[in-house]
C-alpha cells in the first residue's frame, strides 16, 4: 500500500463522472499559442506529457470575449472559428484517460490593450486597475454597460457550448485573481450603483447569472455528464474589500445552484492563515472546508510541492489537490509519488531537461522574465 493512500483514491462526482486518484493538474496559463491564439503544438505536447498521472485535468483559462484575453498568447475560445482549436486542446488533455474541464474567464480589468479591439479594457467600473502581472502600466477600464454585461454573460454559455462540443468534461469559471468576475465581487473596484453593484446581493449577481447561464447551456446541449466549477479567492490582496465573510454567502450561493466543486485559490493551501485572525487561527483551507461542510466537493491549489505536502491538505478533509508548477518541473510527479520514487521529484528546473520535459519556449520566456516563480537551475553549478 503506498503511504500516501489518500491521494490514490477514486473519487465520484454525483454526475458519475470518476476521478482515479485525488491529484488534479492545476489550471496554469503556458502563454504558448499560435499567434491567432489556436492552441499550438508545443501546447499539445506539454499536455501530452503532463496527464498520464492525473485522476482530473483543468486546462488553463481561454478567454470567452474578445476583450478579456489577460495574457500573450492565450488561446481563445470567444468565436466558433475556435472551436478545431478547443477540439485539439480537449484530445490532448485527455489523452491520459483522465477527464478534462476547460477553464473559462474574462480579465476584466486585467486585460491586455494591445491585444483587444479598439484597446478598450472594461471592468465593474472606472477604476484603475492596480499593478498587472509582466506589465509596467495599470489599466484604466470604461464601465460596462447593462447590455454588456448580459452579452458577457452569454458570452460564457457560447463558451461552454463550445466546451462541450470540442469533448471537454466540464468547465470551471475562473472567479478568482482579480478578472472580471472578481471586480464586480470587489468594493474596491465596483462602484456601480445599479442591480451591478452595491449591495454584496448585487456584487454577486453577475457571477450567479453566469453560472445559471452556464447551467442552462449544458442542459440544452450536454448529452453526457458535464462538470460545472467555480474557482474564488476567498480574500481579496492587496484591497481587502473583501474577505471569507462575503466568500461564505458566495460559497452557499453557489451551493444552492447545484455547483459539482469549489476550487479556493490560495497561495499556500498547507499554512496559510486567514487575513481576518477573528475566523480562526486554523489554516485558511480548514476554514474553507469546514464551512463548506461537505456539501459540495472541494478542490485547493497553492504551492504544494511535495506529496507529503498535498497528503496533508487531503487530512484538512478536502477532496482534491492541484499541482501546478511542481508538474511542470516533472511531468511524471504522480508517477513517481505512485511508485515511492518521490525522492527524484525536482524543486528546480534544470535548464538542460527543457526539451525532454516538452516546456515550451515561450513559456520558458515567462518563467525567465519571474524570475523566481519557477526556480531555474543551469547545467554549470
Amino acid at each position: 500500500m503506498n503511504k500516501y493512500n489518500k491521494l490514490f483514491s477514486p473519487l465520484s462526482f454525483d454526475k458519475g463522472i470518476s476521478l482515479k486518484n485525488r491529484i488534479v493538474m492545476s489550471p496554469m496559463t503556458t502563454w504558448a499559442s499560435n499567434e491567432d491564439f489556436t492552441i499550438s503544438d508545443e501546447e499539445v505536447e506539454y499536455y501530452h506529457k503532463r496527464v498520464n498521472g492525473v485522476g482530473l485535468v483543468i486546462t488553463g483559462c481561454t478567454h470567452v470575449m474578445a476583450n478579456g484575453i489577460g495574457f500573450t498568447h492565450e488561446f481563445a475560445g470567444y468565436d466558433d472559428t475556435f472551436l478545431p482549436s478547443l477540439t485539439k486542446l480537449a484530445n490532448a488533455a485527455k489523452s491520459g484517460g483522465a477527464p478534462a474541464i476547460l477553464q473559462m474567464f474574462h480579465a476584466g480589468n486585467k486585460a491586455i490593450p494591445g491585444l483587444i479591439p479598439d484597446g478598450e479594457v472594461v471592468s465593474a467600473s472606472a477604476v484603475s486597475s492596480g499593478p498587472i502581472l509582466l506589465s509596467d502600466k495599470e489599466n484604466l477600464p470604461k464601465e460596462l454597460t447593462e447590455n454588456e454585461i448580459l452579452e458577457t454573460i452569454k458570452a460564457f454559455g457560447e463558451t461552454t457550448r463550445r466546451a462541450i462540443e470540442a469533448g471537454f468534461d466540464g468547465v470551471e469559471i475562473h472567479g478568482a485573481h482579480g478578472f472580471l468576475l472578481q471586480n464586480f465581487i470587489s468594493p474596491f473596484f465596483n462602484k456601480r450603483n445599479d442591480q451591478w453593484g452595491g449591495s454584496l446581493e448585487n456584487r454577486l449577481r453577475l457571477s450567479l447569472e453566469i453560472v445559471r447561464e452556464v447551467k442552462k447551456v449544458v442542459s440544452d446541449y450536454a448529452d453526457r455528464p458535464f462538470l460545472i466549477g467555480y474557482r474564488i479567492s476567498p480574500e481579496e490582496m492587496p484591497q481587502k474589500t473583501y474577505g471569507l465573510q462575503d466568500t461564505f454567502i458566495l460559497i452557499d450561493k453557489l451551493i444552492e445552484e447545484n455547483i459539482d466543486y469549489l476550487h479556493f485559490s490560495l497561495l499556500d493551501a498547507v499554512n496559510q492563515k486567514p487575513i481576518d485572525s477573528e475566523f480562526s487561527d486554523e489554516p485558511i483551507s480548514v476554514v474553507l472546508n469546514n464551512y463548506v461542510n461537505d456539501r459540495v466537493l472541494v478542490l485547493v491549489a497553492g504551492g504544494m510541492t511535495t506529496p507529503s505536502m498535498a497528503d496533508q491538505v487531503l487530512d484538512y478533509g478536502i477532496s482534491m489537490v492541484a499541482i501546478g508548477r511542481t508538474l511542470v518541473i516533472n511531468p511524471d510527479w504522480v508517477e513517481l509519488v505512485e511508485s515511492g520514487q518521490e525522492e527524484k521529484i525536482d524543486s528546480n528546473l534544470k535548464l538542460d531537461t527543457v526539451e525532454d520535459k516538452k516546456i515550451p519556449s515561450k513559456l520558458m520566456a515567462i518563467f525567465e522574465a519571474l524570475k523566481g516563480w519557477v526556480p531555474l537551475e543551469s547545467k554549470i553549478l
